[in-house]
């Protein structure tokens, strides 16, 4: 099953939003969330972390320079879902004709670098570090097997134009996920150990995708800022019979910004994925349509300093086949401007 959120896609980056009008100061400063993050095994199944942390889509201020920045998402994969319906474990015999997933639980860290040329101009490359552990029921077995990998996941780098508008509020972004994640790692223990982990599962998918996104950023009123953003994720090429599923991620939200150091938010993620392909596919458990409501909160910390958090809620799934999800997500981060 294909996975979106298993493996983050975006950094966490925190700016102080743009002056309103180019004669009174910035104002407040906050976080960012997200996403484009798709990802997100056949046993590991799609799951969230859609949460928006592209700065530049959300209508902060630009300058030039290099920014730093780390995400933390932590999510735990116990609930069972066919369809939009949630399944008990407790309903299945073993021996089963299927796999049962019994949980996965996600550690991943995401490290950011940005590079602002001008106002318009910028790129961004981000790395994961993944840490998972899984642990399922296969097909005609009686006993759990278990796999725990930790490693870095795929490169993303992407670029941004944004001189659409006087304001910048308009953007587009480019650029690729490479395959730097390795993904050959077997089953550790249990009636599978030392057979390959599935291909969802593993810390990189092995594949070049094309990323393509817009975005759109502005004020509702004196107080409140909103943005949107849409971005698709397209596999270029199959490696080693396993095809990942194209994804879009869409992403809308809200910040209050007159609650001084803190910057209060709330984010609508929506993902959809297609489903693997390929003879190292699970493709009958593999693709969904998931939203998220995250509700999250912002930091200035120092002047060059900025924190987050965010919880994630899902308010809809639909997913293929028989997959876990999780009942909550959480997301911590920082950015450091140079």
């Amino acid at each position: 099953m294909s996975t979106f959120a298993c493996r983050p896609r975006f950094d966490a980056r925190l700016f102080s939003r743009l002056p309103r009008r180019a004669s009174k100061p910035a104002m407040a400063t906050t976080l960012i969330a997200l996403a484009s993050v798709p990802g997100l095994a056949t046993a590991c199944s799609t799951c969230g972390c859609s949460l928006n942390s592209d700065w530049s889509s959300q209508g902060y201020a630009i300058t030039t320079g290099l920014h730093l920045s780390v995400r933390e998402d932590y999510f735990n994969q116990s609930q069972l879902v066919s369809g939009t319906d949630t399944v008990s474990h407790s309903s299945f015999q073993f021996p089963n004709d299927q796999e049962v997933q019994q949980k996965t639980i996600n550690r991943n860290t995401l490290l950011g670098a940005d590079y602002n040329f001008s106002r318009y101009w910028g790129v961004s490359v981000q790395l994961p570090y993944t840490d998972r552990f899984h642990q399922t029921i296969a097909a005609g077995d009686t006993a759990v097997s278990t796999s725990d990998a930790q490693g870095i996941g795929d490169l993303r780098v992407v670029a941004r134009y944004q001189g659409f508008s006087e304001d910048a509020g308009i953007g587009l972004q480019f650029g690729l996920k490479l395959p730097t994640g390795r993904f050959t790692q077997d089953f550790e223990s249990g009636p599978q150990a030392g057979q390959p982990l599935d291909r969802g599962l593993q810390l990189g998918t092995g594949t070049t995708d094309a990323l393509v996104g817009v975005y759109k950023s502005g004020y509702l009123s004196e107080a409140v800022g909103y943005f949107g953003q849409a971005m698709a994720q397209v596999a270029l090429d199959a490696r080693e019979h396993f095809r990942p599923g194209n994804s879009l991620n869409v992403n809308f939200g809200l910040r209050y910004l007159d609650a001084g150091r803190f910057t209060p938010q709330v984010q609508l993620n929506l993902h959809s994925e297609q489903r693997e392909s390929g003879a190292q596919a699970d493709r009958a458990n593999s693709g969904a349509t998931l939203a998220y409501l995250s509700p999250g909160i912002g930091m200035k910390i120092t002047p060059r300093l900025d924190a987050f958090a965010f919880v994630q809620f899902p308010v809809w799934q639909r997913v293929n086949g028989l997959q876990l999800e999780p009942r909550r997500l959480w997301s911590v981060g920082a950015q450091y401007r140079f």
